[in-house]
């Protein structure tokens, strides 16, 4: 039988969001995904995971029916029931924890293993309608979203697509090779046409790295002192757009005098970098008028990761190459979208006074911290959707004691049986992106995307959106958008946005948002009420913990610094062939990668007597684990690198990645801070 093509969009990755073309052998199997050729920023090209997703969809491992738990809590132990059963089970433990603690007593909980809007946000509007705990989302893009507001006022930037008319990008703290692989299509194009240099700066060279002109191994942690170096750089050598300062910004005169002892030299000590390496690097983003500066989430994981990312920001506002096309910033786009999601999130039935839990420190929250709880009850029942919080969230000895309370209740509705699955009383199964009808917006493209069923569901899963409606009926929850199929949610939600209907679309199932080339590049002002951009930011106003950040760009030194006990600094860094736990049962993906291993320069190891593949023990205050190691002289000395999320068994005590990562908010609003960790490396 000859294949058909379906049109999709990736629901995994938000700045990529490809739109896809999808190879169906039949009504129940795929065959490979390739990038929809049609659309103008994915250009025919997908990552390697998603185009061998048929691995995924038809794996062997996927839940096909509901499960009850039948043995201790993480025993693995379930037997199968009926959906009615389940779904009764779910609500009679939900409505009992609702009388018997109230409603906030009951946290769903959720994030991106989904991108689409209705499958992913729909769960909200059961929080709303039935006053649940709410959810602080801050596991992944929090910390960013500040430092991009802090300067520009909106979360929007240069089109990347205008990548290919640049003569320099700079990409910073991403590894777009393996996380946002369309921004190297745009790359290539920018240096066939215009002959552009590529920089990239990042703790390690990573794929993204190999592939550059120049590789900026920059400590973790200290991205802004590099940045105020090169902005005291472009000052002192006349590389500032001085007109473009005094039309668009707030205070230059303040902010030149401030680094003035911001040298080269200054930063040297604090980034590791020679200061003739910093002093070139400046000389060169201040000689291109077209340069690109492609910002990601990765350095931003850290303490002071929201003022990194601001003064990162600063750059292009010094030397004004918001001016020209190919010149600018983009770290994301999501203000394109002027979304009215009223009827996926039920926020017309939201009540602002309903506590908000922050989502990093579920930890803490589920062991009962009442810094997180206040004064309201613990939390005795969960339902969780899109994430696997027993692998991903950091401070995991904390998770793993929360979930393993016997009077919490949860409820995981999954496609695999994840180690957060196995601490559940019902797992329930999910559908793929492929057996379901979505709705998606890109964060680093100018497109907003519809994917469509395109296959039957495996065996008995269902959607996101169908099991929060069928729940929503056995637990007495009123709103319009439990009424409605997945569909008409498209279509209504498009309708009231502004955008064309599905059925409008065409035969391409996308739509272009992207603005005039001045409104784009902030000619017309930026998204403050002045229209400037601010050297000076108002942090208090984006969050509680604002008050006591830089008030200009600076190094602010309040990271998990090395010490004599802990002398290295650790990035967990996205695995190339992994996007957080997604992939990790799919042959193709584990094959690739191989096994855990942290990476320590060659010295570094021979101080310690450790050889390559050696087994080694890393750890902190919040405990350690045990892998073994890669020499690599791609980062600086003190510096360790380990690219995951691997799931916890196959570390080699069955204690993963995030026993080290701390729950700490970051300013100044709360956030992950993966990269920010100091440990001791030994042998094992």
């Amino acid at each position: 039988m000859k294949s058909r093509i379906a049109y999709s969009a990736c629901p995994h990755d938000c700045p990529s969001t490809c739109a896809l073309e999808v190879e169906l052998i039949d009504e129940r199997t795929i065959g490979r995904i390739h990038g929809a050729r049609a659309n103008s920023y994915t250009a025919g090209v997908v990552c390697a995971k998603v185009a061998r997703y048929a691995e995924r969809v038809h794996h062997p491992d996927r839940l096909q029916t509901p499960l009850r738990r039948a043995g201790p809590k993480g025993s693995g132990q379930f037997e199968a029931i009926s959906w009615d059963e389940a779904l009764n089970e779910v609500a009679e433990a939900l409505l009992k924890a609702e009388r018997q603690h109230g409603g906030e007593s009951i946290w769903p909980y959720y994030y991106a293993g989904t991108m689409g809007l209705v499958q992913r946000d729909g769960i909200n509007r059961l929080r709303h309608a039935k006053r649940y705990a709410g959810q602080h989302k801050t596991i992944c893009s929090t910390i960013a979203r500040a430092g991009w507001t802090a300067g520009a006022g909106t979360i929007r930037g240069t089109d990347p697509r205008e990548m290919a008319e640049s003569d320099l990008i700079v990409i910073w703290g991403t590894n777009a090779v393996a996380t946002q692989v369309n921004v190297m299509t745009h790359v290539a194009r920018a240096r066939k046409n215009c002959g552009a240099q590529v920089i990239v700066v990042d703790p390690y060279r990573n794929a993204t790295a190999q592939t550059a002109d120049r590789h900026i191994a920059v400590r973790p942690g200290t991205d802004g002192a590099l940045a105020c170096a090169m902005m005291q750089v472009l000052f002192e050598e006349g590389f500032a757009d001085r007109d473009y300062l005094t039309r668009y910004t707030d205070d230059p005169a303040r902010l030149e005098a401030h680094l003035a002892t911001r040298t080269p030299k200054w930063a040297s000590t604090i980034t590791g970098l020679p200061a003739r390496e910093i002093r070139e690097f400046a000389r060169i983003y201040g000689r291109a008028k077209r340069s690109f500066l492609r910002i990601g989430y990765g350095f931003t994981r850290s303490r002071n990761g929201a003022a990194n990312l601001h003064a990162v920001s600063c750059l292009p506002a010094i030397t004004g190459t918001w001016q020209h096309r190919g010149g600018g910033a983009l770290y994301a786009n999501s203000a394109l979208y002027h979304w009215d999601t009223t009827l996926i999130d039920g926020t017309d039935v939201a009540d602002p006074s309903i506590r908000q839990l922050d989502m990093t420190r579920i930890g803490a929250v589920l062991t009962g911290d009442r810094r997180d709880l206040g004064d309201g009850p613990p939390i005795t029942a969960m339902l969780i959707q899109n994430t696997n919080p027993m692998t991903v969230a950091p401070d995991q000895n904390r998770v793993h004691q929360g979930f393993a309370r016997e009077d919490l209740f949860v409820c995981v509705h999954e496609q695999f049986m994840t180690e957060t699955a196995r601490m559940a009383d019902i797992v329930l199964p999910a559908t793929t992106f492929l057996e379901h009808d979505d709705l998606y917006q890109a964060g680093g493209h100018t497109h907003l995307l519809v994917g469509l069923q395109a296959i039957e569901p495996l065996a008995e899963a269902r959607s996101n959106h169908r099991v929060i409606c069928d729940l929503a009926q056995r637990l007495g929850a009123e709103h319009a958008g439990f009424q409605m199929t997945a569909r008409e949610l498209i279509d209504a939600t498009l309708s009231a946005s502004g955008w064309p209907a599905v059925d409008q679309l065409g035969e391409h199932p996308w739509h272009d948002c992207a603005l005039p080339f001045e409104e784009a590049h902030f000619l017309n002002g930026f998204g403050h009420a002045d229209k400037r951009f601010r050297f000076a930011p108002d942090w208090q106003a984006l969050g509680p913990l604002g008050s006591a950040m830089p008030a200009l760009p600076d190094h602010w030194a309040v990271t998990d610094e090395q010490n004599a006990e802990h002398p290295f600094r650790l990035v967990t860094a996205p695995a190339r062939n992994f996007l957080n736990t997604s992939f990790t049962e799919t042959p193709g993906s584990r094959s690739h990668e191989g096994r855990p291993e942290v990476m320590l320069h060659p010295d570094d190891a021979a101080d310690l007597g450790i050889v390559e593949a050696a087994m080694v023990r890393v750890g902190n205050r919040q405990g350690e684990i045990r892998l073994h190691a890669r020499l690599f002289d791609g980062l600086q000395r003190g510096v360790a690198i380990i690219e995951s999320i691997w799931p916890n068994a196959d570390f080699i005590d069955g204690r993963g990645l995030n026993t080290l990562t701390s729950a700490d908010p970051a300013a100044p609003n709360g956030g992950g801070v993966f990269h920010d960790t100091a440990v001791w490396i030994r042998p094992a």
